[in-house]
């Protein structure tokens, strides 16, 4: 599986961990994160721990490194329909620096992430500046990717994949109980965009047959999201989040998302929090083309598809002193599960048989699972 493809699915758990501070120039915690994940859904078993440490010296830098690891057995409906289920390890380690100075926190960071078909290597810088008495932060952002795409059944394949984002995001203490923030995204890739294993499908007399996708060379794809967080009177955080997506083939997105944060004493906290998303397919998808090379692009990912997709989640967490060890200021744990459910309105299931166009609309439920241990110090 592809790395980006992999990325679309794992987001949310990267996010528990590397996510940086959305409304203040301020040097992350000292602190060690050591997260195991699990994905169960669609065919995709993903699952692996990732290990996070970050330290900071003379009130300056901050310093981190990341080691992170997911094993994957694939028989999604993809896979079992037009080729072999398979298993896959990939493995990514990441390193990066906060430097501040006053109320500007200067951000570098590099990653590399291995497995048999795909390498990526990734460098970040970012800028977050306050202003007006910490009550506005400025934030901005450039990443750079160079990629390689590879075959695990062909050792002369080999095709890159560049990729270009551009961030800039300002959050607003308006009230004190309410921040709102506003980030844009701009995206460029260039390369090799498809997967080398997937098909398209093309009536062929009374059935079909496969051939393989064609995808443009180029993308450029813009994400907006308005973010808020409200504290409520009884000790409780309200989060909600309206993110839009838009690219230039043709794929329109929309999700928005809701996170209640309650303590329930001083120790432990409880977040409940849901999602839900919807997007129309490129322009260039079709569950089933009307014969061999019917147009110049072709594609039949079902994440190219139009689907909704909502989920339900949960984590509790604790937080205690840790008196018998002097080096460790605190130690805590979170358990979370959350419940996706994907329901695909132009993609069929092919595990079906039936007339060509006709078989059932495909859909499916995942579990995902986190448990994080963290120790501050």
């Amino acid at each position: 599986m592809q790395l980006i493809c992999r990325r679309s699915i794992l987001w949310p758990l990267l996010l528990l961990l590397c996510a940086p501070a959305l409304h203040a120039a301020v040097l992350p915690e000292d602190r060690m994160d050591v997260l195991y994940h699990r994905y169960d859904g669609g065919g995709m078993d993903i699952k692996g721990p990732s290990v996070l440490v970050r330290k900071s010296f003379a009130d300056k830098v901050s310093v981190n490194a990341n080691y992170y690891v997911d094993k994957v057995s694939a028989a999604s409906v993809d896979v079992v329909t037009t080729a072999s289920p398979y298993t896959e390890e990939r493995i990514e380690k990441g390193i990066g620096l906060d430097y501040l100075s006053d109320k500007t926190l200067y951000s570098v960071g590099v990653t590399a992430s291995d497995e048999r078909d795909y390498i990526g290597r990734t460098a970040f810088v970012g800028v977050s500046q306050d202003f007006f008495g910490d009550m506005t932060t400025l934030s901005l952002g450039y990443s750079h990717g160079a990629d390689e795409v590879r075959r695990r059944d062909d050792p002369d394949f080999s095709e890159d994949l560049i990729r270009r984002s551009y961030q800039v995001g300002v959050s607003q203490v308006l009230t004190r109980n309410l921040i709102v923030g506003i980030n844009h995204e701009l995206i460029t890739d260039r390369g090799y965009l498809n997967n080398p294993y997937r098909s398209v499908r093309y009536l062929n007399g009374g059935s079909f047959a496969y051939q393989p996708e064609v995808y443009p060379r180029t993308r450029t794809s813009e994400a907006t999201a308005l973010r808020g967080s409200y504290y409520l009177p009884w000790r409780a955080a309200l989060h909600g989040e309206f993110r839009w997506f838009e690219d230039s083939w043709g794929i329109d997105a929309r999700d928005w998302s809701l996170t209640l944060v309650q303590p329930l004493s001083e120790e432990w906290v409880l977040e409940l929090r849901t999602r839900h998303y919807r997007q129309n397919a490129a322009d260039f998808y079709s569950d089933l083309f009307p014969f061999q090379d019917a147009q110049n692009f072709l594609a039949r990912d079902k994440e190219m598809s139009t689907f909704r997709a909502v989920s339900f989640g949960a984590t509790a967490g604790f937080q205690r002193r840790w008196p018998g060890m002097p080096w460790v200021d605190r130690y805590g744990a979170r358990l979370g599960v959350d419940l996706y459910r994907y329901d695909y309105r132009d993609f069929r299931d092919l595990r079906v048989s039936a007339t060509p166009g006709e078989e059932p609309l495909y859909s499916f439920d995942a579990w995902v699972t986190t448990l994080v241990f963290t120790l501050w110090y």
